[in-house]
């Protein structure tokens, strides 16, 4: 039986090609979408019809989350999985010594931190009613510390360290009622994340989510009380916090 599955910053890149392999796999899939208009999930829309649900979704807004939840409440009485891919890049040129932008910094903390935090707590009373009941915290090797090597990134760098922390946090109340967390790090992927794509990344976007899926797919099928909340990467090998 096919799952119901979430998936936000589903309009390009990693979340729409993950929003692909799980239509291509038999489940329903619920995009969020930021963009007015995408061609990608009209395209999918057309090959894979009601089971794909695009969803209007600004992850840093309450009113936006609130309205995706009753999307769902509305069409399925659970969700098995949610994606929490959403994510802005912000300035990654400015070191300790030139200005830091603070407002903008606010931005990306308010999409890639606080609002993967809303979408997971908005969405737990559905995720509850799941023999699933798993999260998946799209990361980056950025949110790593004792790997750090950058001197710049900082809101980016901080909300994915922050998210990691977040993650273990929801995982440890998620634990004893059978869910699960699972941090990834999708590699490094052809995105338009830097305003134009990044042509020289080693992971088109459906290599990474396909490679995703696997690793999704083997955690799925391990005993959720003995699951921890684990940071991997694409390949599902352990990554250091």
């Amino acid at each position: 039986m096919g799952k119901m599955v979430f998936v936000s910053g589903a309009d390009r890149g990693v979340g729409l090609a993950l929003t692909s392999v799980w239509l291509s796999k038999g489940h329903t899939v619920f995009a969020g979408q930021y963009a007015m208009d995408t061609q990608g999930l009209t395209e999918l829309r057309q090959r894979y019809g009601e089971r794909v649900h695009i969803v209007q979704l600004d992850v840093s807004s309450d009113e936006s989350v609130a309205g995706a939840v009753s999307s769902v409440s509305d069409r399925a009485g659970q969700l098995d999985l949610l994606f929490n891919n959403a994510a802005i890049l912000g300035d990654i040129q400015a070191k300790m010594t030139d200005t830091l932008n603070y407002t903008e910094m606010m931005d990306v903390f308010n999409v890639n931190t606080l609002g993967s935090l809303h979408m997971s707590r908005s969405f737990m009373p559905l995720l509850m009613k799941s023999e699933t009941k798993m999260i998946v915290n799209i990361s980056s090797e950025a949110g790593s510390i004792s790997n750090c090597y950058r001197d710049s990134w900082y809101a980016y760098c901080m909300s994915k360290a922050a998210l990691n922390m977040q993650s273990k946090l929801i995982h440890n109340g998620m634990k004893p009622l059978g869910g699960r967390v699972l941090v990834m790090h999708p590699g490094w992927v052809q995105t338009y994340m830097q305003g134009k794509l990044d042509a020289g990344a080693e992971l088109t976007p459906e290599q990474s989510a396909s490679s995703i899926t696997r690793v999704v797919e083997e955690k799925l099928a391990q005993d959720p009380t003995l699951a921890e909340c684990e940071y991997v990467d694409y390949k599902g090998a352990a990554m250091s916090w």
